[in-house]
């Protein structure tokens, strides 16, 4: 497998991993510049020579998978006889430096109801590197000429034609996911709140409407849907940032994706204590022994940063290994 089909199956499986790049090398080394290997959770694809430096570098990339904001690094490598890696050695000569990227796993957005707000809150979200799901009952709404405007867009973008039941895209959507529902039909529009209240692991759920909309929803919701307070609090309304008052379709959509990256600023910790709990659920790999020679650090310690170096900053020592962090 290429190293961008297994970078495009995390993506799909909603998994984090590392891209691991040989960026130099000097003298003799297992593999050349532009080699790559990429780290999921439990298995890698793609190899950047094996032995010590592979090891190292897996065991670093599954540590950058549960931290917070990880940034890139550089690793570099001398390899000769006198020098014992957790992993043992590795004498061909020369040295390498590695580039890790990590591969975080992106938010994910669902927008019911693509008409004049739905289309520009599309547009700007699409300028984003998300899962943008958009789903609408009307065809005519989801036509190519019509999305063509997302043709250049960063975000993957899905598109749900659901002419009976829009609210059964609920259950297909990926953990977290934000929801914001803005149809053209309010009687669509509580379905899909009554829905999304009984859809576990949900992100966010946000309710386009006026003051009077959400007095009859909330009413409803409660006496039909049999809802608590502290469930139907969960709902957003009105959606977006309350200092912008306009009401043009492109100011909303403005209004509606600010106050989402908002919400995913605020998510991002949760999402970071997901993925480590997935990943501690997941098979363990092999801990680092410790080295042998009394000089080396036998455990990897922990990173400490030096903001004083400003591209690159050293963070870790790893026997034979200097780590380089905040890469730019």
């Amino acid at each position: 497998m290429t190293w961008i089909a297994a970078v495009t199956r995390l993506r799909a499986r909603r998994e984090p991993g590392v891209l691991v790049t040989v960026a130099t090398v000097r003298g003799h080394a297992p593999r050349g510049a532009g080699a790559k290997l990429v780290v999921g959770q439990t298995e890698t694809w793609g190899s950047i020579g094996g032995g010590n430096i592979e090891a190292v570098a897996i065991d670093r990339a599954r540590q950058l998978n549960v931290e917070p904001d990880p940034e890139p690094e550089l690793m570099e490598f001398a390899l000769n006889d006198k020098v014992v890696g957790p992993h043992g050695v590795q004498c061909c000569g020369g040295a390498v430096s590695l580039l890790l990227e990590p591969l975080p796993v992106v938010q994910a957005v669902a927008v019911f109801g693509v008409g004049h707000v739905g289309l520009e809150l599309a547009r700007i979200l699409a300028r984003h590197n998300i899962d943008l799901h958009l789903i609408d009952t009307r065809s005519d709404m989801l036509t190519d000429e019509r999305l063509g405007v997302l043709s250049d867009a960063v975000a993957q973008v899905h598109v749900h034609h659901t002419p009976l039941l829009p609210e059964e895209v609920l259950t297909e959507l990926p953990p977290g996911a934000h929801v914001l529902i803005m149809t053209h039909d309010h009687a669509e529009d509580a379905a899909l709140c009554d829905a999304a209240l009984r859809t576990p692991g949900l992100g966010s759920i946000g309710l386009i409407g006026s003051a009077a909309k959400w007095v009859r929803f909330r009413k409803r919701l409660a006496t039909e849907g049999g809802h608590d307070e502290a469930t139907i609090d969960r709902i957003k309304t009105p959606i977006g940032m309350t200092e912008i008052t306009g009401k043009e379709p492109a100011t909303i959509a403005v209004s509606v994706a600010a106050d989402l990256l908002r919400t995913f600023e605020q998510d991002r910790p949760a999402a970071v204590a997901d993925t480590a709990a997935g990943i501690a659920r997941a098979p363990k790999a092999p801990e680092v022994p410790e080295a042998p020679a009394a000089p080396m650090a036998p455990e990897v310690p922990k990173v400490s940063r030096a903001p004083e170096v400003p591209r690159a900053q050293v963070v870790r020592e790893v026997p034979g290994v200097r780590v380089r962090s905040g890469i730019r």
